[in-house]
């Protein structure tokens, strides 16, 4: 037994396994992310409180109205508007994510015996703060994209900014404080000499977000995997593709319903270029504003698109992941 346990530690180990899986990864984020595209931008769009489209808040209805409005207005190119930047960043988030959780859970739980719910909790976690660090000021570019109906360099036109416009906007933000408050001169200089971190508004409540969404999302899948596909000899029962999309969807409504309101004060806050170009959004005036505006409903404004979208695109993502592991040999 011990030679084998050897072996397979060496095999999951390995530069080949890892590629793989993170193959296997990148691919069904990429297609889970292409699936749910156009319910993306309509849910960027009311969680950043966009004004041209915040009358469609508030109702079942408004997120399909809202898409129709964009399709009126742009086509199908206006549905997955900023999705080119999506897909630039989905591929390597999805691929370290579901890379690292291979590797985590192994490391963690090597055996049936060992895995808990913390542990499922934990690995989750480690792996969605991973792939957040790595990929963040592509989703601060994505959506930038998302949210603007009018290009930043043409007044009056509503062609779509570009991924360059949209990267050049945010690097040439200046932070100019508009009662020349000291933590806001102290925020310009730092942004002043590390242009990066412009990139990475709203960074510090996105890993806040991502630890119980991504850690809820794994746990919950582990745990229901276990529960209604039990181990026998020869380990877990064969899953279907159906067993693994409705393992999937409920996971991600879990996720979503336990981090909506971290998701969208880092919406708010990515847009903060744009919504107060004046200052730098700081996390207790981001919560404040959106208080104010909509006391504690405001924190779950676009919930309901969020259900529609994270259902059908959690469901995919882990279906699709375990699918090309299969078909990679992981």
């Amino acid at each position: 037994m011990s030679p084998n346990v050897s072996t397979s530690s060496r095999d999951k180990q390995s530069l080949h396994y890892i590629v793989r899986s993170g193959l296997a990864g990148g691919i069904a984020g990429c297609v889970a992310k292409t699936v749910v595209a156009p319910l993306d931008r309509v849910k960027i769009l009311f969680q950043a409180s966009n004004p041209d489209y915040r009358q469609y808040t508030g109702s079942w209805t408004g997120p399909f109205r809202a898409g129709t409005a964009l399709y009126r207005e742009g086509g199908v190119r206006g549905l997955f508007q900023g999705h080119s930047a999506t897909l630039l960043r989905i591929f390597p988030y999805a691929a370290i994510k579901f890379m690292t959780y291979d590797q985590v859970h192994y490391l963690l739980m090597p055996t049936r015996e060992q895995e808990t719910n913390g542990r499922r909790f934990l690995a989750g976690a480690i792996s969605g703060t991973l792939s957040v660090c790595c990929t963040y000021p592509l989703d601060v570019i994505r959506v930038r994209m998302a949210y603007q109906t009018k290009s930043p360099s043409q007044h009056g036109n509503s062609a779509p900014p570009t991924f360059t416009q949209a990267y050049k906007q945010i690097y040439n933000e200046r932070t100019t404080p508009a009662n020349g408050s000291q933590p806001v001169g102290h925020t310009r200089h730092y942004l002043d000499r590390f242009p990066i971190l412009k990139f990475y508004r709203g960074f510090s409540v996105t890993i806040a977000g991502m630890i119980p969404y991504a850690g809820v999302s794994f746990l919950s899948w582990g745990f229901l995997r276990s529960r209604f596909l039990p181990p026998s000899k020869t380990g877990h029962k064969p899953p279907t593709p159906v067993a693994d999309l409705t393992i999937g969807a409920v996971s991600g409504v879990i996720a979503q319903t336990s981090s909506y309101p971290f998701e969208i004060i880092r919406r708010r806050m990515q847009v903060g270029g744009i919504t107060r170009p004046d200052r730098w959004l700081g996390l207790g005036e981001t919560i404040s504003a959106i208080w104010h505006s909509g006391g504690w409903r405001g924190f779950y404004v676009g919930l309901t698109i969020g259900y529609l979208k994270v259902v059908p695109m959690t469901a995919v993502s882990f279906t699709v992941w375990q699918g090309g592991k299969r078909m990679l040999n992981v």
